[in-house]
């Protein structure tokens, strides 16, 4: 199987090719025009796909020329949708980024050119995958927790400006923290209870932190009520100093009429102190989520079923972090209980043909 990674904008990007590196049976080709827009001290281009031990290309048309079986869409959040709909056109597989673009207009445009064209689109969510939120999900199938009335959902980092200066502008990132963490937990509930949707958002943002820095809100807040009657409240925030040992993380607590049960993303470590940096040492093991996640499209691609979380979930997770931002504007809470219903549900029939 044949598979591109267009552009190293995003950091993951890197993780991804090398799972696609050592999977067996994929071949790998990279292109990242965009790399000569970036600052210069930002790795990309050429340079990185050499240090990841990758073919590279130096253009989107030659990497489609190619004629791939499916991409990795790692641009800026703002520049997602025209490769989306570039790799659509050439009957490429999607697997984009998260959040999968900046306005509900594109995040529909998207999902509608991927069917017309008849394949799918996923959007990378890889901690659904982890085996931590499989057992949660598992306890709550099995109403071990009784009805859940409540989720308190917390997605922290570190300011990314120091790794990809992009994040913190406001048209190519479309916000801040509230836009780069808030679609993790939103993912994570829309699987956990099965697709239940949200009716309505509040949010309460700042710039308490490293306001000196960036211009986009760097904490807040989001409040969801879906409608089985859970009350979701998100943190969204990088809160995370530069000298904590670890980018960050990611925790759900549901609370239930017969328990509380608590996850913790990323909590399977080992914890020590480094001498060299005289601070906390974290030495994560376990599986991967992003191998988790890039193996599930694979998978898909080749079986010729639609991977999940596909458009649509990414469409919904999108919509709840851009009511956020209308929230904040309004300091009112925006209803979404007349959202129109997807026409292409989650769960349709399989797309596309084996490869």
């Amino acid at each position: 199987m044949k598979i591109g990674v267009m552009s190293f904008a995003h950091l993951h990007a890197a993780s991804y090719a090398r799972v696609l590196k050592n999977l067996p049976g994929v071949e790998i080709l990279t292109a990242d025009p965009g790399h000569t827009e970036r600052p210069p001290d930002e790795l990309g281009g050429p340079q990185l796909a050499a240090g990841l031990g990758v073919s590279y290309v130096a253009s989107y048309a030659e990497l489609l020329a190619w004629q791939p079986d499916a991409v990795i869409v790692c641009a800026e959040n703002a520049r997602r949708r025209e490769l989306v709909e570039l790799a659509a056109a050439a009957g490429a597989h999607v697997l984009c980024e998260k959040p999968m673009a900046t306005s509900l207009a594109d995040a529909r445009a998207m999902v509608d050119c991927c069917s017309a064209a008849g394949v799918s689109l996923m959007v990378a969510y890889p901690v659904r995958f982890s085996p931590a939120f499989a057992r949660l999900k598992s306890a709550y199938d099995a109403g071990a927790l009784g009805q859940v009335v409540a989720v308190t959902g917390t997605n922290n980092g570190q300011l990314p400006v120091d790794t990809r200066t992009w994040f913190i502008d406001p048209e190519l990132a479309g916000g801040g923290s509230l836009m780069d963490h808030t679609v993790h937990v939103a993912d994570l509930l829309h699987c956990l209870f099965s697709g239940a949707r949200a009716v309505s958002v509040y949010a309460a943002t700042n710039r308490l932190l490293h306001a000196e820095r960036v211009e986009v809100e760097t904490g807040g807040l989001v409040s969801v009520r879906y409608d089985n009657g859970v009350i979701a409240t998100i943190d969204c925030s990088w809160s995370k100093p530069s000298s904590y040992p670890t980018w960050g993380g990611l925790t759900l607590q549901l609370v239930g009429v017969g328990g509380i049960a608590d996850l913790d993303a990323f909590g399977s470590r080992l914890e020590g102190h480094s001498a060299a940096t005289r601070n906390a040492l974290w030495l994560p093991y376990g599986p991967d989520a992003d191998q988790l996640l890039v193996s599930e499209f694979v998978e898909a691609v080749a079986a010729g079923r639609r991977p999940q979380p596909d458009g649509e979930v990414g469409y919904r997770t999108l919509e709840i972090a851009l009511a956020g931002y209308q929230s904040v504007r309004t300091g009112q809470p925006v209803d979404l209980s007349t959202s129109p219903v997807p026409t292409a549900p989650t769960g349709e029939p399989p797309i596309g043909s084996p490869m």
